[in-house]
């Protein structure tokens, strides 16, 4: 599928800003390059889903980093793979991957208030409907969602919890949410 340069420039720009609807247009026009490029790597998709929404997570950080001069679906790639290989040489240490206090202080700002497309659909479910579909999603997408919407934990509480940066618990319930509201929309054509 063929972007236009001009909606993807406006998205960024955006995005910049802090607009929730132009993160989630970037997250969803470009998951699945990032998830298939991490796929073809690790051959592993739960993985690949981690390495992918810890590339969203670093590249909404530093979105003012970007070169328009080059591909964003490039940028993204170039950091998936860094993190992949971060990721391989942290585990030939026995390492494990975890973010500074410093790159928590420094987290993307997404707008909390302004319901998406998503959150409208997520909202208008039966409730007992609603939770069989989440019973449908990864294990980690249910308790990000179970956190937010059931126990009404702010990011910094769900990021505490789960022992993952903010960035990671941002990244993710965009993620939970749009295929949490392509299970509705499949139900309900």
């Amino acid at each position: 599928m063929e972007i236009n340069p001009d909606h993807l420039k406006e998205h960024l720009d955006k995005a910049k800003e802090g607009n929730q609807a132009s993160y989630n247009y970037l997250l969803n026009r470009f998951w699945n390059d990032v998830y298939s490029f991490q796929l073809k790597r690790t051959r592993n998709e739960h993985e690949a889903e981690d390495i992918s929404i810890r590339t969203f997570s670093r590249a909404f950080d530093r979105l003012e980093t970007y070169d328009p001069n080059y591909s964003f679906k490039t940028w993204l790639i170039t950091i998936s793979k860094n993190l992949h290989i971060d990721l391989i040489r942290k585990r030939g240490s026995s390492l494990q991957w975890q973010s500074t206090s410093d790159q928590d202080d420094q987290v993307f700002s997404i707008a909390d208030d302004a319901p998406t497309a998503e959150d409208t659909l997520i909202t208008e479910q039966n409730l007992a409907q609603l939770l069989q579909d989440i019973k449908k999603l990864k294990p980690h997408y249910q308790e990000v969602i179970h956190l937010r919407y059931f126990q009404e934990l702010q990011y910094k509480e769900i990021a505490s919890v789960l022992g993952e940066s903010i960035n990671n618990v941002k990244v993710k319930l965009l993620r939970a949410r749009k295929l949490l509201a392509e299970i509705i929309e499949e139900r309900n054509p």
